[in-house]
């Protein structure tokens, strides 16, 4: 019989059809995204082929090595998008892999920002100064906090090298969530990136109890999140006969009258994605998260899943539904308003660093829609690329600062890990003025102080919705940002005119990975700061997306 089967199944594929062709695929275009991939996938192999006591080197190197390739490869794309506009690379600059990614100048300037923020995290990762010459992270996940096989795996110096193949695939989601043309793809890619920063949240060598609950509280909102989207992404194939970006634009503009449907599948797929940038009201995952997660951990997400996200929501609203931008963008202002109040004002009651950062994340989560709602790609087309180049600085500078601002707080510590509360940071400024110098450097930036890199953030969001009328929005960021500036410069008088309590501040001997990303993260907030023009060029001849 399966003789018979087998001599058959030729035939009756033949008359099913026509051979289908095999997909077409430009390799440079997608060169770095693979090259991520890749990474995750070596690290797998080294879980399996290297003894454990080198494992933890060989993940580092190969984490940190392989990000910086990746890096490169995004410069020659981003190289070869002259070539498109030239006429000398057709395929290059438009939708690959057979419509799924669009490679343009936004996802590829989105691209290098991602694997900047991933190898200063991966830095954080490869720390081990800090727990006796273990990393931050549990030895062995499964066992349970307080357990002889927890005090095993610590006396055993057993380290969860895992960490690093892990957030290698959280990074390749995030980069193709960016560049993903049609919904299937995107929604695919915001699991690859979400299910592994599930797991990271978890296994925070100290405070486990905390770690887990903020994994536990992650993933079931983020369950929900999904949800959301994939049911506005359904909605949106109903109304439009396609999951295409471009083709669900066509059906968009054509039609005239805004259904129930496209209006529902609008306000979900918006639901996915504010809450991937933890804008509000889908914002209470943010602060339970951010202090329960190991802190390289935080930083991570806190910088890259915000950025990943916030040109993903961009790249639907402007290329899916620019037509219906009169529906999306009231919705828009409401939540930058309230995001920014939230974001603010609660701030200032945080009296543990880690939340306290983690509500600062939301109100500029705030800020940064400011700035995309001030134009959409079918309006004036120059408002368009001002609002994107605006967003893409702003989440360059924001990212940088987040993660050297998580730097410094893995430093901080006493004799049960790191100490987050307020009160022990003060007289930080005697302790250790290299850290508090630095931290108050990130502070001014994130309060949009002249002179850092804040500041010209803040300029260029702001601009951009002041050019596309947005004004009231302008009116009221400037005044949360005023309001947001007090905690800030509070924090600074904490740290350098505030006796400490007790024994004071104990810190840690900060090693080599975590001094050189405090020290790139500084002088990158204090240069963009001086001298943005080159960054700002290079965003705003970043282009539109391609539709």
């Amino acid at each position: 019989m399966i003789g018979a089967l087998s001599s058959a199944l030729p035939g009756a594929l033949a008359a099913a059809g026509p051979d289908i062709a095999a997909a077409d695929l430009d390799y440079r275009q997608l060169s770095p995204l693979i090259a991520v991939f890749a990474v995750a996938m070596v690290g797998l192999v080294v879980e399996i082929a290297v003894p454990r006591r080198a494992r933890f080197l060989t993940q580092s190197v190969v984490a940190v090595a392989g990000s910086l390739v990746a890096l490169g490869l995004t410069v020659w794309v981003y190289l070869g998008l002259d070539e498109v506009a030239e006429g000398r690379w057709p395929a290059l600059g438009g939708t690959g892999a057979e419509g799924a990614v669009s490679v343009d100048g936004p996802g590829v300037l989105t691209w290098g920002m991602l694997l900047v923020f991933a190898a200063l995290s991966f830095l954080l990762f490869a720390e081990r100064s800090h727990e006796r010459g273990l990393s931050d992270f549990i030895g062995r996940a499964a066992d349970a906090p307080g357990s002889p096989g927890e005090a095993e795996a610590t006396r055993e110096r057993l380290e969860h090298t895992e960490v690093f193949p892990l957030a290698a695939f959280a990074l390749a989601g995030m980069m193709l969530f960016a560049v993903s043309n049609d919904l299937i793809t995107m929604f695919v890619a915001l699991e690859v990136l979400s299910l592994p920063l599930y797991v990271l949240c978890g296994v925070a060598r100290r405070r486990r109890l905390l770690s887990q609950e903020a994994a536990m509280k992650y993933f079931l909102l983020g369950a929900f999140s999904s949800a959301f989207f994939l049911y506005g992404a359904a909605l949106a194939y109903g109304y439009s006969g396609s999951l295409n970006l471009t083709e669900i634009d066509t059906a968009v503009s054509a039609r005239g009258d805004e259904t129930p449907m496209l209006l529902a599948a609008i306000g979900l797929l918006l639901v996915g994605l504010l809450f991937k940038v933890g804008a509000v009201p889908f914002h209470s995952w943010t602060p339970d998260v951010y202090q329960g997660a190991p802190t390289p951990v935080t930083a991570f997400m806190a910088a890259a899943t915000k950025a990943a996200a916030f040109i993903a929501m961009m790249r639907v609203l402007f290329v899916a539904f620019g037509g219906a931008s009169w529906d999306w963008r009231p919705v828009l202002w409401v939540v930058a308003v309230i995001t920014m109040l939230v974001g603010s004002i609660v701030a200032v009651s945080q009296t543990d660093v880690k939340r306290m950062l983690a509500y600062s994340s939301i109100a500029h989560a705030g800020f940064i829609t400011v700035g995309l709602s001030g134009a959409y790609l079918g309006d004036q087309e120059g408002l368009a690329i001002t609002s994107v180049s605006s967003v893409l600085f702003y989440l360059l500078v924001y990212g940088i600062s987040t993660i050297g601002a998580f730097a410094i707080v893995t430093v901080i510590r006493d004799s049960a890990g790191e100490t987050t509360h307020l009160s022990k940071w003060a007289g930080l400024g005697k302790e250790s003025p290299f850290l508090a110098g630095s931290f108050a450097i990130f502070m001014l930036s994130f309060a949009g102080i002249p002179l850092t890199a804040g500041f010209i953030g803040k300029w260029a969001v702001f601009s951009a919705a002041w050019g596309g009328g947005a004004w009231v929005l302008v009116v009221l960021g400037v005044l949360c940002s005023a309001i947001a500036a007090y905690f800030y410069v509070r924090f600074i008088v904490l740290m350098f005119f505030t006796e400490p309590v007790g024994d004071g501040p104990t810190v840690a001997v900060a090693g080599v990975p975590t001094t050189v990303v405090i020290a790139l993260a500084v002088i990158a907030t204090v240069v963009l700061g001086v001298v943005p023009g080159p960054i700002l060029d290079l965003a705003q001849n970043a282009g539109a997306f391609v539709r």
